[in-house]
């Protein structure tokens, strides 16, 4: 390994928490033989993966912001042959309608199998699996299912936020409109954000102690 490939894994294992995905995965199936979910995969993980679940396409929900660890993975996935497509989420906010939107969109188009991922696995790869699930005409519960204390998601912090979106369309949108009509049509993301209020003590787990982006 050259100094610069060693760098930039001391990097990627100190800066962004790879030391602690390296034993755990956080991985779980959401449609079976179609979707799985994860924190960030390492190259080794993602080329088993890709070995094991024949993945074509990964989706990074952090972003296109630099980082070590993105950097590694989408250099393995492209020598692997598998793409890498970028759909920026929130943890802390309300899910922005244009971006529900554009996943649909990414989720229609792109080669299956996929894994969606996100650092920890934990909130943003919950609320887009949960919208994989509405989007294979789920009902809202079980999307909400896909954010669990399990995979370290916090209700009570700031990214229960999430949970309560799944439950804005089970009251008002679901058994009465199509999830993704709802979403165009009637979704209010700033009667979201007014109408959340995090627990104290889960602020500080998750900003302080987890240090979730």
């Amino acid at each position: 390994m050259g100094g610069r490939a060693r760098v930039s894994l001391v990097g990627s294992l100190l800066g962004d928490h790879a030391f602690l995905r390296a034993w755990w995965s956080n991985w779980a199936e959401v449609v079976p033989g179609k979707i799985y979910r994860s924190n960030h995969p390492g190259p080794g993980r993602l080329r088993r993966a890709v070995a094991r679940f024949g993945l074509r396409t990964i989706v990074n929900l952090r972003g296109t912001a630099p980082n070590v660890a993105t950097a590694l993975s989408a250099e393995e996935a492209a020598r692997l042959g598998v793409e890498t497509v970028y759909m920026a989420f929130e943890s802390r906010g309300a899910p922005h309608r244009e971006r529900i939107l554009r996943f649909h969109e990414i989720y229609r188009t792109m080669r299956l199998p996929a894994l969606l991922h996100c650092k920890s696995g934990a909130d943003r790869a919950g609320l887009a699996a949960g919208l994989v699930v509405l989007f294979e005409g789920g009902t809202a519960a079980a999307a909400a299912r896909q954010l669990s204390w399990r995979r370290l998601h916090v209700a009570v912090s700031p990214t229960g936020i999430l949970d309560a979106f799944f439950r804005m369309y089970a009251a008002e949108g679901e058994g009465r409109k199509a999830f993704l009509d709802w979403v165009r049509e009637d979704y209010d993301e700033m009667r979201l954000r007014r109408g959340f209020r995090p627990w104290r003590l889960g602020t500080f787990l998750t900003d302080t102690v987890l240090r979730r982006e």
